[in-house]
């Protein structure tokens, strides 16, 4: 069984931010662009080690995203950090025909995924970006779970030739991984068990570990917890292979709407399996500003609410 420290808790932001300052001294091709956020995106580092590779275009995301695909066309690699809204829709335009359209090496690093932003409200939650990004041809999506994952999915991009969307929770996580490898594209399965299957991403991967151990303690059934760590394209294999379980619960810190459950439906739909199925996510309402613990809760992808909705799915009632 798999051991976590679940009181030591690192934000990805921070993780994410500091670790291209590795990036940059793997690869002389690295560059950061930020549109005035080097504080709250923590490429601080990067920026006083290779201040001739940063670059801040003031609060301006579209010409952010534009300036990448140039610096990309001349055959760098920049890494372009905002938060997941503001790339996702305030430069939306810029990430399709400029990036997208062009098949560029444009890496978008977005912070604030899901509501994890909390008190800042609505307009700083990305409850809508995987369904923008992911509809957006040629663009990879990305949500990494815990720290080490990453830092080898960021490492992972140095070698992958295309445009990449990477979301993070600000919402702290624990250490999940240790050791492992990991490949865009291939889903990576956490926790085994045959009785039915989390699919999740991102800050929601700890509470279906918790979820599944409250599980096999309450109910004796042994629960999958498959980490969809890439959104897009998503790992159809794995998909059908928690079918087999005959229970699957996506959940995703997104909107219920275009968000890891639809595209798991899809996969099921295409596939001709018929699974009891659940996708958890965000409601497709606007709701007022809270603690982001608080609205993982109401929405119920937190350890009570995937405990809840898995134990309803199996017991029928």
């Amino acid at each position: 069984m798999r051991k976590i420290d679940y009181d030591r808790q690192y934000a990805l932001r921070d993780v994410i931010g500091e670790y291209i300052q590795t990036l940059g001294d793997l690869n002389p091709k690295v560059m950061v662009v930020n549109a005035d956020l080097m504080g709250t995106c923590r490429n601080r580092s990067f920026v006083e080690k290779y201040s001739e590779r940063a670059f801040n275009v003031g609060i301006a995301e579209q010409n952010m995203v534009s300036f990448a695909a140039g610096l990309a066309h001349e055959g760098f690699m920049p890494f372009a950090f905002s938060m997941a809204p503001f790339i996702s829709m305030r430069a939306c335009e810029q990430c399709r025909t400029d990036v997208a359209y062009e098949n560029l090496n444009v890496r978008l690093i977005a912070t604030y995924a899901g509501c994890s932003g909390g008190i800042s409200g609505v307009t700083h939650w990305s409850m809508e970006d995987c369904a923008i990004m992911g509809s957006i041809p040629n663009m990879v999506v990305l949500e990494p779970s815990d720290p080490f994952q990453a830092q080898q999915l960021l490492k992972e991009t140095l070698s992958y030739d295309g445009p990449i969307y990477m979301r993070s929770s600000v919402e702290p996580v624990p250490r999940i991984y240790d050791d492992e490898s990991f490949e865009i594209g291939k889903a990576t399965v956490v926790r085994e068990g045959n009785d039915g299957a989390f699919i999740c991403s991102g800050v929601v991967v700890k509470y279906a570990l918790l979820a599944a151990e409250r599980i096999a303690c309450q109910m004796n059934k042994q629960i999958r917890v498959v980490d969809m760590h890439t959104i897009k394209p998503i790992d159809r294999d794995a998909v059908v292979d928690a079918a087999t379980t005959g229970y699957i619960v996506a959940a995703q810190d997104h909107g219920v709407i275009g968000g890891l459950g639809q595209s798991v439906a899809l996969v099921l739909l295409e596939e001709g399996m018929a699974p009891k199925f659940k996708n958890i996510g965000i409601p497709n309402k606007f709701f007022a500003m809270a603690h982001a613990t608080y609205l993982y809760h109401q929405f119920g992808y937190d350890t009570d609410g995937l405990y809840e909705t898995m134990r309803t799915l199996i017991s029928g009632r």
